[in-house]
C-alpha cells in the first residue's frame, strides 16, 4: 500500500488512541526487523522537564557549525507534522515522509502480532531512525516524555543532557519530583558523558545513576562554570568554562533569561562530541519559544506548558512588561496542573486574560470556560484566531499580547 502525505499522517496520528505505552520492548524489536539503523549513530540524547528543545537547537546550530550533517527529532511540531523529522534544520520532504511510512507498514506485521499495535511515537522514531541512520553524521534526538520508558531511549549516543527536573507529566512519571528525575536518569548509558543543570535531590540522583553506570558528569555550576547577563530583548552574553574548554561573551540571541543555561548545556554536550563552534549559538532560532510574532502592540508567543516553564516566562515577562499594558491569551491541555498554572497568571497580574483552546489539542485541551470560571476572570473565546485579535484589542497600540500555555495553541497562532 503506497499513502500519500496526508494518509501517511493520519495513519500515524490514528495510533494516537493506543495512548501511551510504557516501555521498549516494542521499539527495538520495530528497529530489530529494520536492521538497527540507529547503530553507530552518535550525537546527544536530550531529556529534562524544560527547555530540551532549545537545547536541542543551539546543539545543532553548533554541530552544523562544525562542518556536521546534523539529524533532529523535535517534539512536538509546531506546524506540520514532517517538521519532527529534519536534516540541517529542514524537515523530511512530504513525499518522503509518506515513502518512508509506506515502506515501514509492512515491516511492523510481526511486532504488532508478537507485542501489540505501535503507539504513534513509536513508529514516528521507528521512521525517523530508519530515515536519518544513512543521511546524517550526529543526531540531537529530544526525548519525549521522561526518558527511562520512553521510546527514543532505544538510543546511545554517547552524550546524554538532562537540562532539569520539575514537575510535569505526574501521571506517568511520579508524584514527586525525586521519582521524575529517576526517569529521566534512565537516559544515561554506561560510559555516556552526562551534561545537566539539575540541582537539588535530582541532581543528587542523577549524580548516583552516572556513578553507577560509569558515566562522566559535568554539571552546571560544579564542573561548568557559567556567568550569564541578561540583555532583555537582545537575548543574554553567555561566558562558559568546562573540562578542556572555554567561551567568553557568548550572545544567546533567544529572550528568555533562562535560556543561557540551556546553550551553557549545548556547549558543553559539543565538547564532548568534539565540536567547538559554540559562538554560532548566536544564530540559533528557535520559534515559539518567547518569539515576538508582531508589533503595535507587540505578540509574544511561547509554548511553557507547565508550572516550572511558565512561571519562568512571566517572570522575565514581566521585566520587561512593567505595569499595565500587558494581556494575555491562554491555552493548556487538560492534563496539566491548571490550578497552579492559573495562580501563576494571577500573580502577574495582567490587564486581561483571553481564555481560548487550539483546535489541533482537540478532546485534549482544557476547556476555556472552566479556566475563565476558575481563574475568576477573563473572557472565554473560540476559534484562538478570534481570542488574539480580541486581546490584540484590548492591548492596543503600545501594549503587549503574550499567548502561551500551549505549543499547539503557539503553532496555530503563529499561522
Amino acid at each position: 500500500m503506497t499513502l500519500d502525505y496526508e494518509q501517511a499522517v493520519a495513519h500515524l496520528t490514528g495510533l494516537g488512541r493506543f495512548g501511551i505505552k510504557a516501555g521498549l520492548e516494542r521499539t527495538r524489536a520495530i528497529l530489530d526487523e529494520l536492521g538497527h539503523p540507529e547503530r553507530g549513530l552518535r550525537g546527544a540524547l536530550v531529556a529534562g522537564t524544560n527547555g530540551k528543545g532549545s537545547t536541542a537547537a543551539f546543539l545543532e546550530a553548533i554541530l552544523r557549525a562544525g562542518g556536521l550533517r546534523v539529524g533532529t527529532l523535535p517534539s512536538p511540531h509546531l506546524r506540520s507534522y514532517n517538521e519532527r523529522v529534519q536534516v540541517d534544520g529542514v524537515p523530511i520532504a512530504e513525499a518522503e515522509f509518506a515513502r518512508a511510512v509506506s515502506e515501514l507498514l509492512p515491516r511492523l506485521e510481526p511486532v504488532s502480532a508478537r507485542l501489540g499495535q505501535a503507539t504513534e511515537f513509536e513508529l514516528l522514531i521507528a521512521l525517523a531512525l530508519q530515515y536519518l541512520g544513512r543521511r546524517v553524521d550526529r543526531l540531537v534526538a529530544e526525548v519525549g516524555m521522561g526518558g527511562r520508558l520512553d521510546a527514543t531511549n532505544v538510543l546511545d549516543l554517547g552524550v546524554a543532557v538532562i537540562t532539569n527536573v520539575a514537575l510535569d507529566h505526574t501521571q506517568y512519571l511520579g508524584d514527586t519530583v525525586e521519582l521524575i528525575a529517576a526517569e529521566k536518569a534512565g537516559v544515561i548509558k554506561t560510559g555516556n558523558t552526562v551534561v545537566t543543570g539539575a540541582e537539588g535531590a535530582p541532581l543528587e540522583i542523577i549524580a548516583a545513576v552516572a556513578a553507577q553506570r560509569d558515566a562522566t558528569l559535568w554539571r552546571l555550576g560544579r564542573e561548568l562554570r557559567m556567568e550569564a547577563r541578561w540583555l532583555g530583548w537582545a537575548g543574554s552574553e553567555l561566558s562558559l568554562d568546562g573540562p578542556g574548554f572555554s567561551h567568553n561573551g557568548l550572545h544567546v540571541p533567544l529572550i528568555g533569561s533562562y535560556q543561557a543555561a540551556n546553550a551553557a548545556l549545548a556547549v558543553a554536550a559539543a565538547h564532548a562530541l568534539g565540536v567547538d563552534s559554540a559562538e554560532a549559538i548566536a544564530d540559533t532560532r528557535w520559534p515559539g519559544r518567547f518569539e515576538i510574532c508582531g508589533d503595535h502592540p507587540r505578540v509574544i508567543l511561547d509554548g511553557g506548558h507547565n508550572p516550572a516553564g511558565l512561571g519562568a516566562l512571566l517572570g522575565d515577562v514581566r521585566r520587561l512588561v512593567p505595569g499595565a499594558g500587558l494581556v494575555v491569551v491562554f491555552a493548556a491541555m487538560a492534563d496539566k496542573d491548571l490550578s497552579a498554572m492559573l495562580g501563576l497568571l494571577r500573580g502577574a497580574a495582567p490587564d486581561a486574560v483571553v481564555f481560548t483552546a487550539a483546535a489541533s489539542a482537540g478532546d485534549r485541551a482544557a476547556d476555556p470556560e472552566a479556566m475563565a470560571r476558575a481563574y475568576g476572570a477573563g473572557q472565554a473565546l473560540l476559534p484562538a484566531a478570534t481570542a488574539l485579535e480580541t486581546a490584540r484589542g484590548l492591548a492596543g497600540p503600545a501594549g503587549t499580547v503574550l499567548a502561551c500555555g500551549s505549543l499547539y495553541l503557539v503553532g496555530e497562532l503563529r499561522g
